[in-house]
């Protein structure tokens, strides 16, 4: 995620920091890094923020959102992408950007029975024909390459969600963890 954490002794002054940051967070384009305040009237940047006091000093992280939509991702350019949809469609939120994975519930099913046919390969018709595995057949086809046994199944697939998730969290980030996105995010901070 694209955060700026503040930290002081002096809540006003952070929070009159933070929201020099989302006054102009909202206003702010940078085409070259996809990222447009507006499309037509239509706003699309916003900040969550979240505070919290910790070694005697107040700390509030300011994460940097945008919810704008394209036709290759009509869920959200910067909100999980369709090929995780499986594991989670819905928005990251407040939780997730603190580091805990909120995951849909019928995971635990879902993910248990997927366990079991890593393990019994040889039922894999069964589950291609579950409707409600349905989802998970390309992210399973994919995870299968690399199981090997050693772990245990279940283990494995756990993991394997931890990894997905972590796909899921590089899209919701508006400033990817790459060169070209660690100067877009210094252009914004410039601003700043």
């Amino acid at each position: 995620m694209s955060v700026i954490r503040l930290k002081g002794t002096d809540i006003a002054a952070l929070a009159n920091a933070a929201n020099l940051i989302f006054e102009q967070w909202k206003a702010y384009s940078d085409p070259a890094a996809d990222i447009l305040a507006f499309t037509g009237e239509t706003p699309h940047n916003t900040v969550t923020p979240i505070a919290r006091f910790r070694d005697g000093k107040f700390e509030m992280d300011v994460v940097l959102r945008n919810n704008r939509v394209t036709a290759q991702h009509p869920d959200g350019l910067f909100h999980p992408h369709k090929e995780y949809h499986n594991i989670k469609k819905e928005n990251i939120g407040l939780i997730e950007v603190m580091g805990l994975a909120i995951l849909p519930a019928r995971l635990k099913e879902q993910l248990a029975q997927l366990a079991f046919y890593l393990e019994h390969p040889e039922q894999e018709t069964e589950l291609f024909a579950d409707e409600s595995l349905s989802i998970h057949f390309d992210w399973y086809k994919c995870i299968k390459q690399d199981y090997n046994g050693a772990q245990g199944a279940q283990t494995f697939i756990e993991t394997e969600v931890g990894v997905t998730f972590a796909k899921i969290l590089e899209n919701a980030g508006v400033y990817k963890n790459t060169p070209a996105g660690k100067a877009a995010f210094l252009r914004f901070l410039d601003v700043l």
